[in-house]
């Protein structure tokens, strides 16, 4: 992903940037979920930032993120990591 800003548009502060698994809900009130999308995260103002293109490709530019986690596959590598 590429970092353009590393800061949050609204509050400034860092964003916390990894993948994450997220719903998005549409204007016809049906919802979409996207696994291991790179995002960054503003902890302070809760909102998650995906990059223009991805948004495009993923076609969620009407859509609205209700829900987002740290994604499993991320979990799952730190936890390899730490036991090597």
């Amino acid at each position: 992903m590429a970092r353009l800003d590393e800061r949050c548009p609204q509050c400034r502060r860092r964003l916390f940037f990894t993948r994450f698994d997220a719903r998005f809900r549409m204007p016809d009130r049906t919802e979409r979920t996207c696994f291991s999308v790179p995002a960054g995260l503003c902890r302070d103002c809760e909102e998650l930032y995906l990059e223009p293109g991805l948004v495009d490709l993923l076609n969620l530019a009407a859509g609205r993120c209700v829900f987002a986690i740290e994604s499993d596959s991320v979990m799952r590598a730190r936890a390899t990591s730490a036991a090597d």
